[in-house]
């Protein structure tokens, strides 16, 4: 969708062999691949599907192009089209060469660097097909523009066929396809859903747009187009949810060369749900537009609410987290020129972008809540709820401080410390229960490893505000034992440990109670996953003996293959709980860094993560329900 609704001048919609511009060449991205696409595993190998996405996309933004269409073939092999202008293929005086082809093996070649081809623009700026073509066994590139088709074939970056006109078509746009080299990547085999989620939200954030991504391999397909845009993305998010008002808000607003689309919506849930987009891109660090957002939409409600008798003269006004509770939003906006920072380059630092966004909200969100005071009623009650839970809290949390809870005073008592004070060489492990936390501190090395045994489930936090959370005992003891502190008071680097494993029993109560924890560490100690510092022990499911002979396993399959290697006279132990191995079994197959397994707890997909949180621990049941039905068959473990 283009970002504003006027047409380019002549000048600036031609789009010929003398836009494209050249830097300097590719030699280096072969030797560091991770410093173009990030890394060699499966981020950096589905990078390269996004990064040629990324210009049909820029096509879509120049107005110039309605269809997408990403196939997932045999053999690793990805073809996108579509039915934009099509890359020029032109000669370039100044290096006598196509303009494909300076595309195609040039760093830093492109049309978007003086915003006359592309007004905006994402993706890596010119890098892009370079950046694909110089880390693909081959593409291969169909162009069709002025009439005729043509193409081009490259191999590790270098053409392997001249430029040549395959016939006539009365059609315009874009085919690459191209094959990731197994020189560079550790795997490379796509998945299907990983790239399905990525092009729904680029669906999503541009309106009107088809895109149609499906798999040869399996038969799958999707086809996405939301002539809503951003509102129904709203809706999509908010799907296992209930919404407070049934339509979303809807802004939009252009200033300085800069256009700001917001769609919002409240829920009666707790959690803020607020995702930013530049240009398209996942802004997941947030920047300038959220600072903006965030400040702007405080104000406003606070106006209003003293404008409208909601609070009284002289009262404190409402904070920004009693405003954004239970909030859903989508911020997107389009820019020239965007400025990325952060440890992952997806900060939007242009500054000037907060004042923009400020007013557009301002303005717009003013308006919105004099037009329908119904919606600003419910709106501005749930705050004043939601202000009056964070004084309890406040409350709550100064009286856990006097007791020396949240600030390290004093350490909850059933918690085994370790003697090592560097963070870096500690870690603590989150036990079910007593008995395993009895058998776990035996098994340590009390070096460098604490227990923390837990008493059953933890507070389910997705139906809880803040007030009742911390009168819980057992999150209380997490939020002293970790000493980071919680919310505004939360500080990583005050964490005692730098791995916090969790380690339950292979049950349906251990997985409930593993789902708890992940759902509190998620919702209010986010940057202790973003950092790495949170684990799943996995504890294994089987001994199985035979003479002098004792194996662990930890899978169904492997139980059966170690069986059908020793034979059916093996004697055979199923591990339900922690409590039934002896400290020396514990250290061996699960405590002991040199012999046990952990899995590390990422979050590659922030909303991909808060739609399975909601699912899985929010009220709603149907949704769960359809959960449970769709992945039943994954089940490696069921206890019955």
């Amino acid at each position: 969708m283009s970002d504003d609704n006027k047409q380019p001048d002549a000048q600036e919609s031609v789009y010929d062999a003398d836009k494209i511009q050249v830097l300097e060449g590719l030699e280096a991205i072969r030797k560091r691949p991770g410093m173009y696409v990030g890394s060699t595993d499966q981020y950096g190998l589905h990078h390269l599907v996004y990064e040629v996405v990324d210009n049909s996309i820029d096509e879509a933004m120049a107005g110039s192009c309605n269809n997408i269409h990403v196939t997932i073939e045999e053999g690793s092999i990805v073809t996108v089209t579509d039915d934009g202008r099509g890359i020029p293929v032109g000669i370039h005086k100044k290096y006598n060469k196509s303009a494909l082809e300076l595309v195609m093996t040039k760093l830093h070649s492109g049309g978007k660097f003086d915003n006359k081809a592309y007004k905006v623009s994402g993706g890596l700026h010119g890098v892009g097909l370079g950046v694909v073509n110089a880390l693909s066994e081959f593409v291969e590139v169909e162009v069709v523009q002025n009439g005729k088709m043509f193409y081009q074939k490259y191999e590790r970056g270098q053409p392997v066929t001249e430029l040549k006109v395959l016939g006539d078509s009365p059609d315009h746009g874009t085919t690459i396809r191209f094959k990731p080299d197994k020189l560079i990547f550790e795997d490379i085999n796509f998945d299907f859903n990983l790239i399905s989620t990525r092009l729904r939200e680029l669906a999503f954030l541009n309106k009107g747009l088809k895109i149609v991504v499906e798999d040869l391999r399996t038969g799958e397909q999707q086809i996405y187009r939301f002539d809503g845009g951003i509102t129904e993305f709203v809706q999509f998010v908010n799907k296992n949810r209930k919404a407070l008002h049934e339509q979303p808000i809807y802004i939009f607003g252009e200033s300085k060369d800069i256009s700001v689309e917001i769609a919002m919506q409240w829920t009666d849930g707790y959690a803020e749900s607020v995702h930013t987009f530049a240009n398209n891109i996942n802004t997941i660090e947030g920047g300038a537009h959220l600072v903006g957002f965030r400040s702007s939409i405080t104000r406003t409600i606070n106006d209003y609410a003293r404008n409208n008798g909601y609070l009284k003269e002289g009262a404190e006004g409402l904070s920004g987290e009693d405003v954004r509770e239970g909030l859903t939003a989508i911020i997107s906006v389009k820019l020239r020129d965007p400025q990325f920072e952060g440890q992952t380059k997806t900060k939007l630092g242009n500054s000037v972008v907060r004042t923009v966004v400020e007013s557009v909200v301002g303005q717009k969100l003013t308006e919105f809540l004099e037009e329908n005071p119904k919606i600003s009623q419910i709106c501005l009650q749930k705050a004043i709820l939601a202000a009056e839970a964070r004084e309890a809290a406040r409350k709550a949390r100064e009286l856990t401080r006097r007791k020396g809870l949240l600030e390290g005073g004093g350490l909850p008592g059933k918690l085994a410390d370790c003697s090592e004070k560097d963070p870096a060489k500690c870690e603590v492990f989150l036990v079910e229960g007593d008995s395993a936390g009895g058998s776990a501190k035996q098994a340590r090395d009390r070096t460098f490893q604490a227990i923390l045994p837990l008493r059953g489930k933890i507070l389910n936090v997705e139906k809880a505000r803040m007030d009742k959370m911390l009168k819980n005992q057992e999150i209380r003891t997490l939020i002293t034992a970790f000493g980071t502190g919680i919310e505004e008071e939360f500080d990583i680097s005050k964490a005692r440990y730098h791995r916090i494993i969790i380690l339950c029993d292979a049950d349906v109560d251990g997985s409930h109670i593993r789902t708890l924890l992940l759902t509190f560490l998620y919702r209010y100690m986010k940057p202790l996953i973003e950092a790495g510092y949170i684990y799943i022990g996995q504890p294994p499911l089987y001994r199985i003996k035979k003479g002098k002979s004792e194996v662990y396993v930890y899978s169904d399959k492997e139980k059966d293959d170690i069986v059908k290697e020793m034979g059916s006279a093996a004697d055979i132990q199923r591990y339900k709980g922690l409590g039934e191995m002896n400290p020396e079994q514990l250290a061996d197959t699960t405590i002991n860094p040199a012999t046990r397994m952990l899995k590390k707890v990422t979050i590659d997909d922030a909303m991909l993560a808060d739609e399975l949180f909601t699912i899985l621990m929010g009220d709603a049941v149907e949704p769960r329900r359809e959960f449970i039905q769709e992945h039943a068959r994954e089940v490696e473990v069921l206890d019955v």
